[in-house]
């Protein structure tokens, strides 16, 4: 027995990264998976790998017409969609002061109207199949504040508010809200020396950034080292699941301590 039996979700930005190990875990534990990304090949790749209970569909967090799109290709191959992990997201460094409108509006369209059009979209069908789960994933900047991020910790504190105002419209029809806030996790977002190499040299110095990377993580993060997208894909199996079945409306840090404070040693 899986923790998802019988589930249908869909998660966005699925194709690598924490949605990669998210769809994982979710076919693992039973539920079938839509694998939604704009990344096509490495999105096509994951779904062939995962089996019958995986379909892959291209899709835009930011365009309204990709998500209705979504999910009927969802309905289409499997009846019912009564489960949403709003993954997708950008991550851009910039001074605020020194940030272009057009970079700062990208990443809302992404990271926080992108959430918006995947409740609006698929909460009418998880109401229809009796009811499930929305998993959106916010960021530790979402609740504190990170300098040179201004634009990207804007959009996840909208989306912690978004998650608590679904939560209470929601909750009536039977449908839970939370939000996962990760720290730093070891993604091609937080580190993009994960990115795929062309060179011999390139391999070489993606090695070098992701040391250096560690050992930034090691003095910053309580528990000394940087997340891995795994634990954070079980956090999102735990709200998707009936263990967490008298939770809504919070959201859930996942960043080994970093926000717990400041350690003087």
């Amino acid at each position: 027995m899986g923790k998802l039996d019988g589930r249908v979700v869909l998660v966005t930005g699925a194709a690598r990264g924490q949605g990669e190990q998210e769809a994982r875990l979710f076919v693992a534990e039973g539920a079938a998976v839509v694998v939604a990304d704009v990344l096509d090949e490495q999105g096509e790749t994951l779904a062939k790998e995962l089996g019958a209970r995986a379909r892959y569909v291209h899709l835009d967090v930011s365009r309204e017409d990709d998500w209705a799109a979504a999910v009927a290709v969802a309905k289409q191959a499997y009846g019912k969609v009564d489960g949403l992990v709003n993954n997708a997201g950008i991550l851009r460094f910039n001074a605020l002061v020194d940030t272009p409108l057009d970079e700062f509006m990208q990443i809302v369209r992404v990271n926080q109207v992108g959430v918006f059009l995947g409740i609006k979209a698929l909460a009418p069908e998880i109401e229809a199949a009796g009811g499930g789960t929305v998993v959106n994933t916010a960021s530790y900047t979402g609740l504190t504040g990170m300098a040179y991020v201004g634009a990207y910790s804007a959009s996840k504190h909208a989306i912690v508010g978004l998650t608590r105002v679904a939560a209470l419209e929601l909750a009536p029809k039977g449908i839970r809200v939370n939000a996962v806030c990760p720290g730093a996790i070891d993604t091609a977002m937080s580190n993009p020396a994960l990115l795929d190499p062309a060179t011999t040299d390139a391999e070489a110095a993606a090695e070098a950034a992701s040391a250096s990377v560690a050992r930034l993580y090691r003095k910053l993060v309580p528990l000394g080292r940087i997340g891995r997208a795994e634990e954070v894909a079980r956090l999102a199996l735990f709200l998707s699941c009936e263990d967490s079945s008298y939770i809504t409306g919070q959201p859930f840090v996942i960043d080994g301590g970093w926000l717990a404070g400041v350690s003087v040693m």
